[in-house]
């Protein structure tokens, strides 16, 4: 009697090119953007909840902090926006804790695709989603009276501001997402981080004047603030480089720390 010998099953290789790997990474973003059909409260999020802001702080705040709503558009308008990037850049810790606890991860792991893809794919997506709301602030605000002063070339570059600085600061989200078990603790640390990050900067005022010295200071070093006036510079007019060297300085240092704890993270859970 003679016994045939088994051939071992072919392995599936993680070494993929790094055109392929741009091809996953490009997949699996459009999967992410195709999801917003299926799921049309994100699109709430992404549009409806941004212009509830403008309005109320518009109309509400506007005439009390400036003495009109048209005076008061030049400074809501850019922190809004700021603030807006900041809590859309929680989604990518959202959407990523879902996608772990959901086993999709794990089917993904079974797949001849890049490791890097599912992370890179859902940034990808999601800054395609800030773009979006910048978009929808800036047509709901041009409508209410709000004017960009300056040209298309700056225009451009605060978008191109706002997403390298939201990119890098997402980077936080999705530590937490790799750190906790639920979706919604995600969002707990989102509101938890980014409320006083906003509020204790320059998105809603215009100066720090009659505010104590030790929280002007908080104020005028907080990563939103420099992210705000450099935004402001840029649709309005005023000092740009600066801030905007300030914002993405804080945004590489956040990535620095937070990055190599992520990858690390994800690598254990993925």
């Amino acid at each position: 009697m003679t016994t045939a010998a088994l051939a071992p099953e072919p392995q599936l290789t993680r070494r993929v090119s790094p055109a392929a790997a741009l091809r996953h990474t490009a997949t699996l973003a459009w999967r992410n953007l195709v999801q917003i059909k299926h799921n049309p409260m994100e699109l709430v999020d992404l549009s409806i909840q941004p212009i509830m802001f403008v309005l109320l702080f518009a109309y509400v705040f506007g005439p009390s902090m400036t003495g009109s709503v048209s005076s008061y558009l030049p400074v809501v308008i850019p922190g809004i926006i700021a603030q807006n990037a900041l809590f859309a850049g929680m989604s990518t810790g959202f959407g990523l804790n879902t996608d772990l606890t959901k086993g999709v991860f794990d089917r993904f792991r079974s797949l001849p695709i890049a490791r890097s893809a599912p992370l890179a794919g859902r940034i990808l997506a999601d800054t395609v989603k800030q773009a979006w709301s910048m978009a929808i602030l800036l047509a709901v605000g041009f409508l209410i009276g709000f004017r960009i002063h300056t040209g298309p070339v700056a225009v451009v570059g605060a978008f191109l501001l706002l997403l390298a600085f939201a990119v890098l600061f997402s980077w936080t989200s999705v530590y937490i997402a790799m750190k906790v078990n639920e979706p919604e603790k995600v969002q707990l640390f989102g509101f938890v981080a980014i409320f006083p990050l906003s509020f204790l900067s320059t998105a809603f005022i215009k100066s720090t004047r009659g505010i104590p010295d030790w929280l002007a200071w908080v104020i005028r070093n907080n990563p939103v603030t420099q992210l705000v006036e450099a935004m402001r510079g840029l649709l309005i007019g005023g000092p740009v480089l600066h801030h905007a060297v300030a914002a993405l300085a804080w945004g590489l240092a956040i990535t620095l720390i937070f990055a190599p704890l992520s990858l690390r993270a994800f690598k254990r859970r993925a």
